[in-house]
């Protein structure tokens, strides 16, 4: 048995540990004992020992710690939610099953990535449809979700088309980019760039218009990441920055929503009573759990707004601890890392561009989310990767996985 095998099987090991002690500390909050909370982390078990057996047994020649890192924060996702809500941890469990399936099934029926390079068109369209469609439903249905139109229902059921967005823009700045060539003239430069930038430029209007500040940040953050990739030129990045920052000026002038978001970011105790009670509860929360946490069932979870989603962050670091919550960034980090190793490695332009996306991606939207809850940057209200409660961020974000396992496949 090689090293690298012995290696996965010793952290799956603590993935199996980590998911028992969890729901079986669930299971104990409650009088008589909740059998539901161990069922289900017995079936997260054998979903993650199943999923890591399909991908190891029949594809061995790909990433194997990619789907081991992703199963940890779906593994802590749940249990948290579990403790939030039984309701949302089930639920949860379903699109994380749904995401795992998808990832098996891009790796096992999706040829070559390289092979789908030829489709600039198709994303570009599905990237021009996905980008305005909350917009469109939020002003004919007067429909908006905390200050943002960003959801879409369809009867009972609701998904954030930005989500499937992303991951069509990705593909095609990858598919427009990988033919760039420097020309070292500035006009041969803007023939190449200049279809990518206008629909950067009108799905970065699309979000600001929805008044979606996260999703702006994370296609901002990936476009220019991708840019520099492709082009190697720094001149791009710092244009582009600059740009943003005229635009990030004129939304701040002309939307009401910006400017109570930066009000309550540069003084949220001002407004602790009102509008700056859920960061304010936030920061309470992770002031409370210290190093080692208060326990888990132990915290306050129903004080702080959208503990399920938005703010599940401050409930980890309340009950778990500021240590186990800097584990949960590392686990972000090794899946970021372990994406750009894949995109080093593989040697299709198209490949590695989508690689460099991906990755990117996931980053972005980690830090954005981290970073509003501790007031580093205003709040803006979107889903930390994997453990949030949501459907559509949990699918987009197992199907960036796999494509990324796929690539690795190919090097």
């Amino acid at each position: 048995m090689n090293s690298a095998l012995k290696l996965e099987k010793r952290v799956l090991k603590l993935i199996y540990l980590l998911c028992i002690l969890l729901f079986t500390s669930l299971a104990l909050l409650k009088k008589p004992f909740d059998t539901k909370a161990l069922i289900m982390g017995v079936i997260l078990c054998i979903i993650v020992g199943f999923s890591h057996y399909l991908i190891r047994r029949f594809y061995p020649d790909g990433d194997k710690f990619m789907l081991i890192f992703s199963s940890i924060l779906a593994v802590v996702g749940i249990a948290v939610l579990y403790r939030i809500d039984p309701d949302f941890a089930i639920k949860q469990l379903i699109w994380s099953i749904l995401g795992i399936v998808s990832y098996i099934a891009i790796v096992v029926a999706m040829p070559d990535l390289k092979s789908f390079a030829k489709y600039k068109k198709i994303y570009m369209i599905a990237t021009l449809v996905f980008m305005p469609m909350a917009l469109i439903y939020g002003l004919i249905f007067n429909v908006e979700t905390y200050g943002a139109m960003n959801w879409v229902f369809i009867g009972p059921f609701g998904f954030q088309p930005s989500e499937f967005g992303k991951i069509a823009l990705v593909l095609y700045l990858a598919a427009s980019l990988m033919t760039y060539e420097n020309k070292n003239v500035i006009k041969d430069d803007f023939k190449q760039l200049i279809e990518p930038a206008i629909i950067v430029m009108f799905s970065l209007i699309c979000m600001v218009l929805q008044t979606d500040l996260g999703s702006t940040l994370i296609f901002f953050g990936i476009s220019v990441t991708m840019l520099y990739i492709a082009t190697s030129k720094k001149k791009y990045v710092f244009t582009c920055l600059g740009l943003s920052a005229i635009g990030a000026v004129a939304a701040y002038k002309v939307f009401g929503h910006v400017q109570r978001r930066v009000m309550i970011w540069l003084d949220p105790w001002k407004y602790a009573s009102d509008e700056g009670y859920q960061i304010v509860q936030g920061l309470y929360a992770i002031a409370s759990g210290g190093l080692f946490g208060v326990g888990l069932g132990n915290g306050y979870p129903d004080l702080i707004f959208a503990r399920e989603s938005d703010f599940i962050f401050a409930v980890i670091c309340e009950e778990f601890g500021m240590i186990f919550a800097i584990g949960v960034m590392i686990i972000y980090f090794l899946l970021f890392y372990r994406g750009i190793r894949i995109a080093f490695l593989t040697n299709d332009r198209f490949s590695q561009l989508a690689a460099v996306g991906f990755s990117t991606m996931i980053a972005c939207q980690t830090l954005v989310i981290v970073g509003g809850i501790f007031t580093v940057i205003p709040l803006t209200g979107i889903t930390l990767p994997l453990i949030s409660y949501g459907g559509s961020s949990m699918l987009t974000m197992f199907f960036a996985l796999g494509i990324l396992q796929k690539i690795s496949e190919e090097y």
